[in-house]
């Protein structure tokens, strides 16, 4: 292992900078729709994947655009990334795109960051601050929607409808205090939210499968975690229960 940087710097500097080679991708419009989405995941997963085999050889790691890399059923330590959270956004010209990146332990993240590009935005889970202040009564939402699961919580809890593209995205919305939760439960895969819940967490928010169940990641025979919820500690027992109702 570098002992150049810490896993928490490596993490930040690779979100960061892949985030601004998909900036760069979509320099003056040269590209757009499927090829601009195409070319921003294969140049940002070529970028990684090197710097963590330069970086951390010897760590398994699982991404949503490559094979596997080491054996995730013994490693204990597990990279889960994904190179663009948002393909479709990131191809439609809107901001609402990330990148992910979290180290896991024993199926837990224990470091994470996520990059919003397009805002300029960069979350680390060793920096991030405390969320504390007002409530905003507003849940993020599916620009397509609410899935059933959330828009019951909203309707139970009153809570606005607010339509935010991909899931970091959501996600950092929640963590900024710009709404209160994020509840999903139309099925995901890891890559689509470790950083995320690994920010959030360490952020002071509450983050459990739907059922309140801990999230436990690195599921090596399929990497796919269906169902989460994201919210602030305060809002934990009252979306809980209406989640309880439905699920």
């Amino acid at each position: 292992m570098s002992s150049r940087y810490t896993d928490a710097d490596l993490a930040a500097h690779i979100a960061q900078g892949a985030g601004e080679i998909l900036v760069g991708v979509r320099h003056q419009h040269l590209l757009d729709g499927r090829q601009l989405g195409d070319v921003g995941d294969a140049m940002a997963q070529a970028w990684i994947s090197t710097v963590l085999r330069r970086h951390r050889r010897h760590d398994a790691v699982l991404s949503e655009e490559a094979e596997d890399v080491g054996d995730r059923s013994t490693a204990e330590r597990v990279w889960i990334i994904d190179p663009l959270d948002g393909t479709r956004e990131f191809a439609s010209g809107t901001t609402d795109w990330a990148v992910h990146v979290a180290l896991t332990e024993g199926g837990r993240p224990t470091v994470a960051a996520v990059s919003l590009p397009a805002k300029g935005e960069l979350f680390r889970s060793d920096e991030v601050e405390p969320l504390t202040g007002e409530l905003t009564g507003r849940i993020a939402t599916s620009r397509f929607g609410g899935s059933y699961e959330s828009s019951w919580v909203a309707n139970r809890l009153s809570l606005d409808m607010v339509q935010i593209g991909s899931a970091g995205a959501k996600a950092m919305a929640v963590v900024r205090g710009s709404v209160d939760a994020y509840v999903h439960g139309g099925g995901q895969y890891e890559w689509d939210n470790c950083a995320p819940v690994g920010v959030a967490l360490a952020a002071g928010l509450h983050c459990s499968r739907l059922d309140g169940s801990e999230i436990v990641y690195n599921n090596t025979t399929h990497a796919y975690l269906p169902d989460f919820v994201i919210c602030r500690e305060e809002l934990r027992d009252d979306i809980l229960r209406a989640l309880s109702e439905v699920w």
